[in-house]
């Protein structure tokens, strides 16, 4: 079954500018702390990468994922779900961009993830908080 996590997090920049941080797929490394590499595998008919593998620190360990990213409702949302992985049997998550009345993006983090190891409650805990920190990391980004 997987574990699902939500965050909610208001960014002082437009939603343009949050979307073009969280689409430079490449640049993940630079920011978000977790992620060690990105290799582009494809693109879609507008060059947006489409078939993303990582290479992150996940539990002590270098864990590989390949994400299938939708830019169908751009550039309100941004999501992806797993092609293939190797501790994980899914990665389902969004990025959704909504605009304030004061210019600014609110920005929520929905992500649903099953490991193929069952883990006790307190190493998963540990672990969504490290995940849901790429949200204020990317708000971090942002606001540079």
């Amino acid at each position: 079954m997987a574990e699902t996590a939500t965050e909610i997090i208001t960014i002082d920049a437009t939603p343009d500018e949050v979307w073009d941080v969280a689409v430079d797929l490449p640049r993940y490394p630079e920011w978000a702390r977790d992620i060690k590499a990105v290799t582009i595998h494809e693109t879609d008919d507008e060059g947006r990468p489409s078939e993303v593998e990582f290479r992150a620190s996940a539990l002590g360990r270098s864990t590989h994922y390949t994400l299938q990213y939708r830019y169908a409702d751009e550039p309100r949302q941004l999501g992806w779900s797993m092609i293939r992985g190797d501790i994980q049997r899914s990665i389902d998550g969004a990025f959704t961009f909504i605009p304030t009345s004061d210019g600014k993006t609110e920005v929520r983090y929905d992500l649903a993830i099953d490991l193929v190891v069952p883990l006790p409650g307190f190493v998963k805990r540990r672990a969504e908080v490290r995940i849901l920190n790429t949200v204020r990391e990317l708000k971090v980004r942002a606001e540079a």
